[in-house]
């Protein structure tokens, strides 16, 4: 499991420079500075995840399923957050509704705050585990 967190924690970075580097570039020329500041907000918080991701996969104070959980709630989280920041980024552009996308921004963010409890209760019921 560490493993595959490791891998995709590197993933979800890479995809994080990818975007803001789309975001840094093209991204001027066809929204308002509003959207573009909105985008970036997305942009961090994914790459912070990634960082987080990248020490849960190697952290050895937390057992195989505390991190699963963790990288199910930070994928979650990342996916409702910064997702939907992106997609809202295009509101203007796309001839679709996204009203509905709204309030599942801040579901997210309530996921990613999760995940980062829940690694904090986990390391606190486990101090037997830190030397």
């Amino acid at each position: 499991m560490a493993r595959s967190i490791v891998i995709i924690a590197a993933l979800l970075g890479a995809l994080s420079v990818g975007l803001g580097a789309f975001g840094a570039h093209g991204l001027k020329q066809i929204v308002t500075e509003t959207q573009v500041a909105t985008f970036e907000t997305g942009v961090k918080y994914q790459m912070y995840h990634a960082f987080f991701l990248l020490f849960i996969g190697i952290c050895p104070y937390l057992s195989e399923k505390a991190k699963k959980v963790v990288l199910y709630l930070v994928l979650s989280g990342v996916l409702f957050f910064s997702g939907s920041i992106y997609l809202l980024t295009f509101k203007d552009l796309i001839d679709v509704n996204l009203k509905i996308i709204g309030p599942i921004t801040p579901v997210g963010g309530l996921m990613l705050i999760a995940a980062w409890v829940y690694t904090a209760i986990q390391m606190i019921k486990n101090r037997a585990l830190i030397k």
